[in-house]
């Protein structure tokens, strides 16, 4: 389920959900040389817990039209998840995700808090965006970055604090 900036506001800002919230990494998504965005992994727990509550932060570098973001995370779901998810789910996660994102350009910040067992919620710089109450989502989006099958492992070693 997806409530819009029209539900309750439970934060003002990702920060309140995470208080204690601490950087574990960051990096740089790169695509033939350019930088995409920079991204940052904060948590509660280090090392690192996938099942506590955590945020990650992406500072976009170039302007991209939010059905871009959609589809790139749609396709990557796919690609490490297979046939897992039905194609009614993945529509309907389509959905979702269109509502939830706006296009961005340089300069833009899109931070998404996971919330174990019960889904995620994506802000802006000006708050909260959108609230997804689907745990199951929140688990593939998410593994997009932080999955050991992440398309860039590069990225995902920097979040996590284990480059060499």
């Amino acid at each position: 389920m997806l409530a819009l900036c029209s539900a309750p506001v439970l934060a003002r800002d990702w920060h309140d959900e995470l208080p204690q919230a601490k950087q574990l990494g960051s990096g740089e998504m790169r695509w033939f040389g350019l930088r995409i965005y920079s991204a940052t992994l904060w948590s509660e727990h280090s090392p690192f817990n996938e099942n506590a509550p955590f945020a990650l932060e992406l500072i976009y570098h170039h302007q991209i039209k939010h059905e871009r973001i959609v589809e790139t995370s749609i396709a990557e779901i796919k690609r490490l998840f297979g046939q897992r998810f039905s194609a009614d789910k993945l529509q309907k996660w389509e959905t979702l995700m269109s509502q939830a994102f706006p296009d961005v350009a340089d300069g833009d910040q899109l931070i998404g808090i996971f919330i174990p067992q019960q889904g995620c919620r994506f802000y802006d710089r000006v708050g909260l965006r959108a609230t997804i109450n689907d745990p199951e989502f929140a688990e593939a989006f998410f593994a997009i970055w932080l999955d050991p099958r992440s398309k860039d492992s590069s990225l995902r070693e920097h979040l996590l604090g284990i480059t060499k």
